[in-house]
């Protein structure tokens, strides 16, 4: 078995690797303005996940655990976030198009 600093450093980095993931969607999500093919019930279900992770690594007292689950959580919720704003953003506009299409003005 490794050394528990070993397995403890290998959690880290790990742990960065995956919510560094996240944060590049939450970057492109945020500069493009669209979330149209990012699926919300996939996050959602992740996000459950990441919550029995997090709660799983408090448990054990896991550093690695806590700090990165805590981490991708917040990210996965800015994705959710900026896809029901962009969402709803989009729809507002569609209308407003069909609006102005409807009544030329």
């Amino acid at each position: 078995m490794l050394p528990s600093t070993t397995l403890t450093t290998l959690g880290l980095i790990a742990g960065a690797l995956t919510s560094f993931s996240f944060a590049l969607q939450v970057w492109r999500s945020w500069r493009t303005k669209s979330v149209k093919d990012v699926s919300a019930s996939m996050y959602v279900v992740f996000s459950t996940g990441v919550i029995l992770w997090l709660v799983y690594g408090m448990l054990r007292h896991d550093v690695a655990l806590i700090v990165w689950n805590a981490l991708t959580l917040v990210l996965v919720a800015l994705i959710l976030a900026l896809k029901v704003r962009y969402t709803q953003r989009t729809a507002t506009d569609r209308r407003a198009l069909g609006t102005e299409l409807d009544h030329p003005g």
